[in-house]
């Protein structure tokens, strides 16, 4: 016999459609761009097996409990960030659309190599996208970087910085 969708199974599929599913909202990171300082050209990481790791969706401000996101050790709380060296822009593109891309500032102590990452405060621009996407309460303060994001960014920073 041939299947009868009832009103009622139509129903049911339409709310699921329409009801607003937080995990929707969210996507995957594309692209990493780090840009200004003192570095002679933009970088950008592309590859999707390593961009993923730095979820926007995560750490302070979720429900999601990791330790780590965009490319902050929340484990650690907030820090003075070292003084007088290059600040770079890091910008991580996802796939949610617009605005879908989410910045941070992002400086090395040269004495540790440690890195510290700045969420830009009501004033800074970046702000209004990145609140849109996920508003933290700790905007506007420095905090340590993820170990995993030093290792992948440092050599990068190090090797695209204009010597003079």
């Amino acid at each position: 016999g041939h299947m009868r969708v009832t009103f009622e199974a139509l129903t049911t599929i339409a709310v699921l459609v329409i009801a607003p599913a937080p995990v929707f909202a969210k996507g995957d990171t594309v692209r990493i761009t780090i840009t200004g300082g003192d570095l002679g050209a933009p970088i950008e990481i592309t590859d999707p097996a390593i961009v993923r790791q730095y979820n926007v969706w995560a750490g302070r401000g979720t429900s999601s409990g990791e330790p780590h996101s965009v490319n902050i050790d929340w484990t650690q709380g907030m820090v003075e960030p070292p003084k007088g060296v290059p600040v770079y822009e890091v910008s991580f593109v996802t796939n949610r659309g617009n605005p879908g891309t989410y910045v941070v500032r992002y400086a090395i102590d040269p004495a540790t190599k440690r890195g510290f990452v700045y969420l830009p405060g009501k004033t800074d621009a970046g702000y209004r996208d990145n609140v849109f996407l996920i508003y933290r309460e700790v905007e506007g303060n420095w905090f340590h970087a993820w170990d995993e994001w030093e290792k992948l960014a440092n050599p990068l920073i190090a090797k695209a910085r204009s010597t003079h």
